[in-house]
């Protein structure tokens, strides 16, 4: 076997990856850290935490909202399911789909439609609904 020189083994290991790898927004639910991270664009992001229960992330890119972090899920939609029973019909099956998190918490707030948090929701609530995802839940 032949040794290469620095430039062919930069070819070789280029040559074993994936000449372009499809991203996929993800939400996926982390029940240890009872917590839901929704990434819905590849772009680099700095977070900002909101209130108690989102952290959003926005690209570095342009400023817009890519996803977020969702802290206490547990606890949060219990308090939902006893404030509003109907909240119940929107979880099927342990499944839940992310606008609707992100719709109860704005539902459960006292913020005005102008409020800065409020438009911060919307935007969430967009990049949910684009994405086009649902994760699931540890209610017990």
């Amino acid at each position: 076997m032949k040794a290469l020189n620095n430039a062919e083994f930069a070819q070789a290991v280029m040559n074993m990856t994936p000449a372009t790898i499809q991203f996929e927004p993800t939400a996926t639910y982390d029940p240890d850290g009872d917590c839901i991270e929704f990434v819905a664009k590849p772009d680099d992001f700095y977070a900002e935490r909101i209130d108690d229960l989102v952290t959003v992330y926005y690209s570095r890119k342009n400023g817009k909202v890519i996803g977020s972090l969702i802290k206490g899920v547990r606890t949060f939609c219990k308090r939902m399911v006893e404030k509003y029973p109907g909240f119940k019909i929107e979880i099927h099956g342990k499944r839940v789909r992310l606008e609707h998190l992100f719709l109860a918490q704005i539902w459960s707030t006292e913020l005005e439609p102008n409020d800065v948090k409020t438009m911060v929701y919307e935007n969430l609530i967009k990049a949910a609904k684009e994405a086009d995802l649902e994760t699931e839940l540890c209610l017990a």
